[in-house]
C-alpha cells in the first residue's frame, strides 16, 4: 500500500485518454502540491494505428511496450503517478473482475476524488463508456465491507467525490450534472508537451500546424472552453451532484 494517499485519481481505458481530457487539470493540482494519479484500464493494444496489424487478435509486444514507455513519460510531465492495467482493449467490458481490479487500486492509493470518461463515443471505441460503468461500480466496491478476500486483504477506503470529463465536444451541460470549468492557461503547453510524447498515435508535430490534427483540434477547444469563463484556455469537468458554495464573494468579485 502507499504511504501517503493519491488524492486525485483519473481513469481512462486507453493510455492518453486521460492527458487529452484533463492533463491541463492533472498539471495544475500537480503545480499546487496535489498528489495525482493516472490508472489505465489498458495498454490500448492491438490498436489500429500501427499498419503492422492484419488481424484485431495481432499483438505486437515491442508496440505495446513503446505505449507504456509513452505513458510513463507523459505521467511524468504531468506530475502524476501511473498505472497500467491489462486489461483487454477492445473488449473491455464492467464485469465483476474487472470491478475487482480497479477498486483494488483505489484501496491502495486512497483517492479523495476519482475523475472518469463521461459518456458514450458512438462510431467510435465503446470501451469508453464500458470504463465509465467500470469506475462507478469500482467506487462502490472500495468501501465495501466483508469482501476483503476480493481486493488482496486491503482495508476499505471510501472515496469523497465523483467527477467526470465528458469526451464529446458538443455535450456542454450533461441534462442532470453539474458543470464547471478549470482554467489552463498556464498549464496548457504541458499537456501539449504530454500529448506529444504519443508518437505512437500520430500525435507529433506538423510542418504546417506545429501539431498533428486531433491535438490541435483538441487545443483549439480547450481555447472556446476558456472563452467562455474569460480565460485563454480551460477543461471541461461535470459533477453528478450539485456542488456547493460557500463564498458568494466569487460572484460578486467576478
Amino acid at each position: 500500500m502507499n504511504e501517503e494517499p493519491v488524492e486525485v485519481v483519473a481513469v481512462g481505458p486507453h493510455p492518453d485518454d486521460v492527458e487529452l481530457g484533463i492533463g491541463g487539470t492533472l498539471a495544475k493540482l500537480s503545480k499546487k502540491g496535489i498528489k495525482t494519479g493516472i490508472i489505465d484500464l489498458t495498454n490500448a493494444e492491438p490498436t489500429p494505428k500501427n499498419v503492422k496489424y492484419r488481424s484485431p487478435d495481432d499483438y505486437d509486444p515491442d508496440y505495446a511496450e513503446q505505449r507504456i514507455n509513452e505513458a510513463k513519460e507523459a505521467a511524468r510531465i504531468l506530475g502524476a503517478e501511473r498505472i497500467t492495467l491489462d486489461l483487454p482493449n477492445r473488449r473491455l467490458f464492467d464485469t465483476f473482475e474487472t470491478r475487482c481490479k480497479l477498486a483494488t487500486i483505489f484501496r491502495e492509493w486512497r483517492p479523495k476524488v476519482v475523475i472518469s470518461m463521461y459518456g458514450k463515443t458512438l462510431m467510435a471505441s465503446p470501451d469508453h463508456y464500458q470504463a465509465q460503468q467500470i469506475v462507478e461500480a469500482a467506487i462502490f466496491y472500495s468501501r465495501l465491507t466483508k469482501w476483503d478476500k476480493y481486493f488482496e486483504n486491503l482495508p476499505v477506503h471510501r472515496i469523497n467525490s465523483l467527477l467526470y470529463f465528458p469526451v464529446r465536444f458538443i455535450d456542454l451541460h450533461p441534462e442532470g450534472y453539474t458543470s464547471f470549468f478549470i482554467d489552463i492557461t498556464n498549464e496548457v503547453d504541458l499537456k501539449e508537451k504530454a500529448i506529444l510524447v504519443y508518437k505512437s498515435q500520430g500525435f507529433v508535430p506538423s510542418k504546417t500546424t506545429q501539431i498533428s490534427h486531433f491535438p490541435s483540434m483538441l487545443l483549439t477547444w480547450n481555447k472556446t472552453l476558456g472563452s467562455r469563463i474569460g480565460v485563454e484556455y480551460a477543461e471541461h469537468l461535470v459533477s453528478p451532484v450539485p456542488l456547493r458554495c460557500d463564498d458568494f464573494g466569487y460572484f460578486m468579485n467576478k
